[in-house]
């Protein structure tokens, strides 16, 4: 700590000394609109800068004459020569680039599908890589997007990489999220977990949130919108960095980037590693993680380019799965800190809930350029999962109590586990075994794909896009002893085959199958660009099938022990265009319907093979409207959307007469969200930037489901569903968000920035299935709320090489406030005032 913090002083103690400065606007040509994000870099130098929201940069030249690149996604690039003397500015005025059809790089648009602005009929947000450098400090991935309309991302209950994310009211299960094309959603539940990609934020050139319908070419669409994560690849500028961060709570990070360039012989190469280590804001949530990204491209010069991607993050991190009610957080001692879920044993920190998993994704991506109007993209890929989230066995001894009677397992009200008197008492049972110990929900995959984009000029103002989208995925899921806690073994009889085992550590109990989903998809898109007209139309469609094995429930000889596919058949369509009034204004619309195959758990019921013969597909209707501003110094952008959930997937259970369990499908469950979202970016003087946005949504159950008849197999009438849930707010997310921020260079190289976020309309997120009772009505209305965040970044040179200083301090006013909110009256709080300093190094 003392020797960052000696390097932190020591390098803001630098000076600079420049031969002048140099700046300039880079315009799209064929747009005739600013170019936001293009890479500026003095030739042969590492010495760069990225244009603005104005495609407005500056950059201080140390030789008084010489050139400048220009590149940016899909255009060709630009060499300017510059002439300055000593302390002078050096205006080269408007600068045009030009579409380059044949660019490596307009490949991958192409394939990533990244919205153009005033072109791609959707609302998106695009964050670029130096605000995700300068922003994030210690906070977790998502929240980045805190100030995106219709966002609302939380740390869920608080551990490294538990973060949460919902758009327009709908959660990760129903936002595709996409990593250089590939979709990364659990392909059994749609989930989607950020520690999996902790390192993500070192190598993001930029990340884009496409809300709706979106502009990804995937077979079927998500009902929120898409994140779409593209990293660094061939366009990386030669050289690399170091970086060093800490933070509150023990909060650690080291890590490099290093890239070779496009070298002569069409040759690029990326690497990044980090190591991120902590104690945790929220008590017994240590962790320790590391990261890792790998980029090999070539260019053959022939039409063809190979880029190889390898990334993973494998982590450990003690979690808090325990949401507490209002009266618990006040009566710890830790307060909104608090958690139930560790101890000590032998004086060391015991995680009672926890996570390990390590999800390294490779993939290959082959881009050929066909002729001057044909392209083909392809990419192949692979993941294996390995992990998963831990918690107790047996006798439950972890529960707080009360304050009068608190948990004779602690040493005192709310505080940790005294693990070592559950120790000593495993150790007494002896030949009995433990009664009580510690095991690992284990979620293991493989994970194959393979997706194939062809697009084609059919003439000079259409093109078509097509492709196919296919994947293979096989999950393994079991429960693991993983600590004894000083017993022997665990018994257990769950294992149809072995009636008796006595468990040691690493051994199978409880539960053990496999599920495989095996997914096709095809797509196909005509897209029109003529003028300031744009517009395009796409159909998709897509199968998926689900297959079931149990290892423990049947016996080996039992031919119900593996079932057959269960396939579910999804198809879209959707369409929209955008229209330039003028070279200021645009305005877009688009409209699409889509079916969506019920996940893995709703298809099997009981966590058996017992096959749910009602599940349907779900379906989704969007339209929404679009207008944006565009001049030099004001951009904005309003839309307004709405998006029909019907017969959103809802699963009931019943006890049969014989008083076995069954399940019945529940139709009818709709839900509306819609609203209206409003961003815009300000910049009154060279040095001032405001931003901003507002989103009012209106998100509802529609109908209430009365007088649902449940049969069991023998159509006999077990129970009659009432479900009262006519216009009841959907939960879980908030519906109204405002941002205001401000971005002032108070001197060169100095950054100040102050944002401001407020939180409305947020309702405790609810199951339809326990709103039986017309009696219980509206959730609770969590109280608004309001955080400010902070932050100073310095860029100067220190020994020939350029550097960053870094600090944030979020919620800054230590604002207290209920971020999670369960409709059993517990609640996660958010975190309070952190901190997080940091340094940069490029060479």
């Amino acid at each position: 700590m003392r020797k960052l913090l000696a390097l932190a002083l020591f390098l803001t103690s630098a000076t600079i000394f420049a031969q002048g400065t140099i700046t300039g606007t880079v315009i799209d040509a064929e747009m005739d609109a600013p170019l936001p994000g293009a890479n500026v870099v003095v030739t042969g130098t590492d010495n760069g800068a990225i244009t603005d929201f104005n495609g407005e940069f500056s950059l201080n030249v140390q030789q008084g004459t010489g050139t400048i690149e220009i590149s940016f996604l899909g255009f060709v690039k630009e060499v300017i020569s510059f002439n300055v003397s000593n302390g002078a500015t050096v205006d080269l005025g408007q600068i045009q680039m030009s579409p380059d059809a044949d660019a490596l790089d307009e490949v991958i648009v192409t394939s990533y599908a990244l919205a153009i602005d005033r072109k791609t009929p959707v609302a998106v947000s695009t964050i670029r890589a130096e605000e995700i450098e300068t922003r994030l400090g210690n906070q977790e991935f998502p929240e980045i997007l805190r100030s995106t309309p219709g966002v609302y991302a939380t740390k869920g209950g608080g551990g490294f990489g538990d973060s949460e994310l919902t758009l327009r009211g709908f959660n990760s299960e129903n936002i595709a999220v996409m990593i250089n094309g590939i979709p990364v959603n659990d392909m059994e539940n749609g989930r989607v977990y950020w520690s999996n990609w902790a390192g993500l934020s070192d190598v993001t050139r930029t990340m884009q949130v496409q809300r709706g319908l979106g502009a990804a070419r995937v077979a079927v669409p998500s009902i929120g919108g898409t994140v779409n994560i593209l990293t660094k690849t061939t366009d990386a500028v030669e050289g690399g960095n170091i970086l060093m961060s800490t933070g509150n709570d023990g909060y650690q990070k080291y890590g490099f980037t290093l890239s070779t360039g496009l070298l002569d012989n069409g040759f690029a190469a990326t690497v990044s590693a980090s190591r991120t280590t902590g104690n945790g804001y929220i008590d017994g949530t240590q962790f320790e993680g590391y990261s890792y990204f790998v980029n090999l491209a070539k260019d053959f010069g022939d039409d063809h380019q190979l880029s190889f991607t390898a990334f993973g993050a494998p982590q450990y991190h003690g979690q808090r799965q325990n949401a507490e009610s209002i009266e618990t957080y006040r009566d710890s001692e830790s307060g909104t800190k608090f958690n139930r879920d560790w101890g000590y044993r032998d004086g060391q920190v015991v995680h009672i809930e926890d996570n390990f998993y390590h999800k390294p994704q490779l993939s290959l991506n082959h881009y050929w350029t066909i002729s001057e109007i044909t392209s083909l993209s392809t990419a192949v890929y692979a993941s294996f999962g390995q992990g998963g989230g831990g918690g107790w066995g047996g006798v439950n001894k972890f529960g707080i109590g009360s304050y009068n009677n608190p948990n004779p397992y602690r040493d005192g009200y709310l505080q940790p586990v005294n693990v070592d008197r559950i120790v000593d008492e495993n150790v007494a049972r002896g030949a009995l075994g433990s009664e009580t110990y510690l095991r690992a929900s284990r979620n293991n995959h493989n994970w194959y794909g393979a997706i194939s984009t062809l697009s084609t000029d059919i003439t000079d103002n259409i093109e078509f896009i097509g492709g196919i989208d296919a994947r293979y995925y096989v999950g393994e899921h079991y429960t693991e002893v993983t600590d004894l806690l000083g017993g022997r073994f665990v018994f257990d009889d769950d294992d149809a085959n072995n009636p008796v085992v006595m468990a040691q550590v690493g051994d199978k109990i409880d539960y053990y199958d496999e599920g495989t989903v095996l997914w096709g998809g095809a797509f196909a898109q005509a897209e029109y660009s003529k003028d300031d007209l744009s517009a395009f139309i796409s159909l998709a469609a897509s199968n998926t099938g689900y297959k079931r094995e149990d290892f423990f429930s049947y016996l080996d000889t039992d031919p119900l022990r593996e079932t057959d596919y269960q396939n579910f058949f999804g198809y879209s369509g959707k369409g929209g265009a955008n229209y330039n009034l003028d070279q200021n204004n645009n305005i877009f619309a688009n409209i699409g319907y889509f079916e969506k195959a019920p996940f893995f758990d709703a298809v099997f019921l009981n966590y058996r093979n017992d096959i749910n013969d009602e599940a349907k597909n779900q379906r989704i209707f969007s339209a929404e409207l679009g207008y944006g501003f565009r001049s030099p110094n004001f951009r904005a952008d309003l839309n307004l959307y709405r998006t029909n959930w019907r017969d959103k997937t809802l699963v009931q259970s019943f006890q049969n007469a014989d008083g076995s369990s069954g399940s019945a499908n529940i139709l009818g469950v709709n839900a509306l969200h819609q609203g209206v979202e409003l961003e815009f970016s300000y910049r009154p003087w060279e040095n001032l930037t405001f931003t901003g946005m507002g989103s009012i949504g209106d998100w509802r159950w529609q109908d209430d489901v009365t007088g649902v008849q449940l049969f069991n197999d023998e159509q006999e009438l077990v129970a009659t569903v009432d479900l009262y849930i006519e216009d009841l707010k959907v939960g879980g997310s908030a519906q109204n968000t405002f941002a205001l921020g401000a971005d002032y260079e108070a001197i060169e190289g100095t950054f100040i920035r102050l944002n401001f976020n407020y939180f409305d309309e947020l309702y405790t997120n609810f199951d339809p299935n326990t709103r039986n009772n017309p009696e219980l009505g509206q959730s609770w209305e969590v109280p608004a709320y309001s955080l400010v965040d902070f932050g100073v970044t310095h860029d100067f040179e220190f020994g020939g090489f350029d550097a960053t200083l870094m600090g944030n301090i979020n919620n800054l006013f230590d604002t207290e406030y209920i971020a999670v909110a369960r409709d059993s009256g517990q609640y996660f709080y958010g975190f309070g005032r952190t901190f997080n300093v940091g340094a940069k190094i490029k060479f």
